[in-house]
């Protein structure tokens, strides 16, 4: 039954694609000239990048990045694996290494503190140094690190952040805040050892550290008082506010904009409402908490990442000295741990329609464009599936046990499945439902992160920096360097080199006193004396 239904769907293949311009070797000679052409036509673009579009896919793996683009052309009726996406077109690529100070295998937190504050840390700390410890507020004292947007904003730039998630979640918050713990989105989630040792908890911190012009995202509850009523789910006790402090921090926010244009709005139709052109601060929160995934999003009531992203960069493209914008995709990341490639996948399609708006309003000449994941999941694609197969449905081939298996699945996730030492018979499961929880190989509540290298993409000026092999960390330092924010000013300054910073040390590896250290963003490298 199962060969014969392979040799049908084989057979029904070779009729669709038999007279395919595939088959004919020029056609793969000459798209390859044509890419060779591009390439060696391509010049550097060494300008100062007046602007940074930053886009953060949370948790997009390769796999993720491979399937989502297969994905998109599917949703357009076409085969998919030839789809180009928007992301596809960036020249320059490279990797990044995810690791955290202490894990082989980071989280949120850790991987947004590298790449927006240029510094490696711990697992669960938020712009902090890996001398601070997680949850332990008297670590964190003396060792708060600041990242790129506020480097940008002290450079005189408008500031944005754009995000599914909730505004006070890891990488939003690594952008503002700086914190032993991500979990401490209100007072409320805070010990009362870490408020009595002065600790503040992030969502203060959004309205306190830098003066961010568009905020946009979810986590209205964070920001109101215990009790307080949301105006979506007046009935919701858990959409409630949850600050025990009594604060209202969107009143305190509205205050500290007094003689601005600042509006807060919860809604579309209050969002659709905002004129770019006159305002100068915009924060809309449209959920309690993170926003709804995109594949269940009221389009009445909460607009799309494209939106989002479209109203940000036009209130910030008005400032004369250029702005930064850090725009997530935060939620493809919690897809990926309920084991829902669906909502990942579709997720990531939206997330690749934000970054072509980007591209759309801004010029290339002076705004530079970084795509990147902050770290993978164990997200697999597997089976030898037909060209043009469902990229959420089930390969042709069954396994040993003598039943299905779907192409994609998860190293370990909700989706395991064992009863009586025997998979789930899924032949009559629809398993491209937005509901379909895929299979994993392990038993855990919720999917881990994996540890591969993450893919970054980069236009724009200074593009070339990002291409090779490279610490996550290091992707800030040459975001400030090609826009002249932060330390790194030389591409501004037509300097060659900064000053080494020297230091005596003990070389414990050769028994060695003394020597240099060279700490310039181009080298670390020390000289026996």
């Amino acid at each position: 039954m199962e060969s014969t239904r392979v040799a049908i769907l084989a057979l029904l293949l070779l009729l669709a694609f038999g007279s395919s311009t595939e088959e004919n070797p020029e056609f793969w000679r000459s798209q390859a000239r044509r890419t060779l052409q591009s390439a060696l036509d391509r010049k550097l673009n060494t300008n100062v990048a007046k602007n940074i579009l930053f886009f953060l896919g949370d948790g997009m793996g390769i796999t993720t990045y491979t399937a989502a683009r297969i994905l998109k052309g599917q949703l357009q009726n076409q085969t998919g694996e030839e789809t180009v996406m928007t992301m596809d077109t960036f020249p320059n690529v490279g990797l990044a290494k995810t690791y955290s100070v202490d894990f082989q295998i980071a989280d949120s937190a850790a991987t947004a503190t590298a790449y927006l504050c240029g510094v490696k840390t711990n697992l669960n700390t938020v712009g902090v140094s890996a001398a601070a410890r997680n949850g332990v507020c008297k670590t964190q004292k003396g060792n708060e690190v600041t990242s790129i947007l506020k480097w940008a904003k002290d450079a005189g730039k408008s500031v944005g952040i754009v995000t599914t998630t909730r505004v006070q979640h890891a990488t939003p918050a690594t952008s503002y805040a700086h914190s032993a713990s991500r979990k401490w989105y209100s007072d409320a989630d805070m010990p009362d050892s870490a408020k009595k040792e002065g600790c503040t908890d992030i969502a203060s911190q959004l309205i306190k550290n830098t003066d961010i012009d568009v905020i946009i995202g979810g986590g209205r509850k964070y920001m109101t008082p215990k009790g307080t009523k949301d105006p979506e789910y007046p009935r919701d006790y858990s959409s409630r506010g949850k600050r025990k402090d009594g604060r209202n921090l969107i009143n305190e926010w509205q205050s500290l904009k007094t003689g601005k244009v600042a509006h807060y709005v919860w809604n579309k139709t209050d969002f659709d409402a905002v004129d770019p052109e006159t305002t100068d601060y915009l924060m809309a929160l449209f959920e309690p908490g993170d926003l709804r995934f995109e594949a269940e999003r009221d389009p009445s009531m909460d607009p799309s990442i494209v939106e989002t992203t479209e109203k940000a960069i036009r209130i910030l493209q008005k400032n004369p000295k250029g702005f930064f914008l850090l725009v997530e995709g935060g939620r493809i990341d919690q897809g990926h741990h309920a084991g829902r490639a669906f909502m990942a996948l579709h997720e990531t399609v939206a997330f690749d329609y934000a970054i072509a708006k980007g591209l759309e309003l801004t010029e290339e000449h002076e705004t530079l464009t970084v795509v990147m994941a902050d770290h993978s999941h164990p997200f697999t694609f597997n089976g030898y599936p037909f060209r043009g197969q469902s990229i959420l449905g089930k390969s042709p081939l069954w396994a040993t046990d003598m039943l299905p298996y779907t192409t994609l699945m998860y190293g370990n996730g909700p989706g395991h499945k064992i009863t009586n030492g025997k998979r789930p018979d899924i032949r009559n499961v629809n398993t491209k439902s937005k509901d379909y929880v895929q299979l994993s190989a392990v038993p855990t509540e919720s999917a881990t992160h994996s540890g591969e290298d993450v893919a970054v993409l980069a236009r724009g000026p200074m593009a070339h920096l990002f291409q090779g092999v490279h610490e996550q960390n290091y992707v800030a330092h040459a975001m400030g360097y090609a826009a002249c924010v932060g330390a790194d000013v030389r591409h501004c300054q037509g300097q060659t080199a900064p000053p080494a910073v020297h230091a005596t040390f003990t070389d414990h590896k050769n028994g060695n006193r003394g020597g240099f250290i060279d700490m310039s963003f181009t080298s670390l490298y020390y000289t026996t004396l």
